[in-house]
């Protein structure tokens, strides 16, 4: 039944055949033992009999079949949200959401999956919590980034805009998909993503809050003020900041842990080389956190 299943889904999202090959065999180990794979189909018909199932149950049951049946975790993570995403599609139909919701969620797992890749040399996942909220329909993609409806949970005032802690606020996510998130792009996904949420915002404005490394405010010392993340981080108001201790997150641009030597970072792109030498002189990285108060431009 899957094997059709995941040969479609591998073909329509463009999957390398090094990682076809992998995850297709790590779904033949656990086949292969019935009882393995009875109990894997248990967690693929959680999901389809509830979709707010409990999902931090299925992580650790999916990790023990993956052990049991010899699929390295990561790999075994991606082999079950595949399969997953078949009642995903079910359920965004159900909710009246045309078929595009579903294609550029899961277009994510091929840039997790590669990203995967390049950090540990295994096709897979390596924190698939973060599909638990796109998986409850609790999360969209919207052309190159993503975004989520929460609550504030602070204070804010700038400009005749008050926030409170209830106040509704759009999170933003920046996937890495290896393409450039120029300015154009990073519009069209705010438009989108403000129609699709303003009836929860009413006659307040919409606004987007990021948490991301790439709103550290020095980050601009770095960065050409012509440049698509320069314009990102401009958008942004920060109102909190923190720098790291040390470089261990800096493998969120070089795709490669950190090992303490700067000549083993990958430096390929302008970007890579300019915080590489950031990092050869000792300076600082960190996080921030910002609110955009979106206004349309014309």
């Amino acid at each position: 039944m899957y094997q059709v299943y995941f040969k479609d889904f591998f073909e329509r999202f463009s999957y390398p055949e090094e990682a076809c090959t992998a995850l297709e065999d790590a779904f033949e180990k656990i086949k292969h033992n019935e009882s393995l794979y009875q109990r894997f189909l248990e967690l693929v018909k959680c999901y389809e009999n509830d979709m707010n199932c409990d999902f931090k149950s299925i992580r650790a049951r999916i990790k023990e079949v993956s052990s049991e049946a010899g699929v390295q975790e990561y790999v075994g993570n991606t082999v079950l949200i595949i399969c997953l995403s078949k009642s995903l599609l079910k359920y965004y139909l159900a909710a009246g959401y045309d078929e595009e919701f579903w294609y550029t969620t899961m277009y994510d797992l091929k840039w997790k999956i590669e990203e995967c890749k390049e950090m540990y040399n295994v096709w897979g996942v390596f924190a698939p919590e973060w599909y638990d909220r796109f998986f409850k329909l609790d999360r969209f993609c919207f052309g190159k980034l993503q975004f989520e409806l929460n609550s504030f949970g602070k204070v804010y005032e700038k400009d005749s805009i008050s926030l409170t802690p209830d106040s509704p606020v759009l999170n933003v996510h920046i996937p890495r998909t290896g393409g450039k998130l120029d300015r154009e792009s990073m519009l069209s996904a705010y438009h989108q993503a403000s129609e699709f949420f303003k009836d929860k915002f009413g006659a307040n404005p919409i606004v987007f809050v990021c948490k991301s490394w790439l709103l550290y405010p020095r980050n601009k010392e770095v960065l050409s003020e012509k440049s698509n993340l320069y314009a990102f981080i401009s958008d942004y108001d920060v109102i909190w900041q923190e720098e790291y201790e040390d470089y261990s997150q800096a493998w969120r641009l070089f795709s490669v842990p950190y090992d303490g030597n700067v000549d083993h970072l990958p430096q390929n792109t302008s970007l890579r080389r300019a915080y590489a030498e950031w990092i050869r002189k000792g300076e600082k990285m960190g996080w921030g956190y910002g609110v955009y108060i979106y206004k349309e431009e014309t």
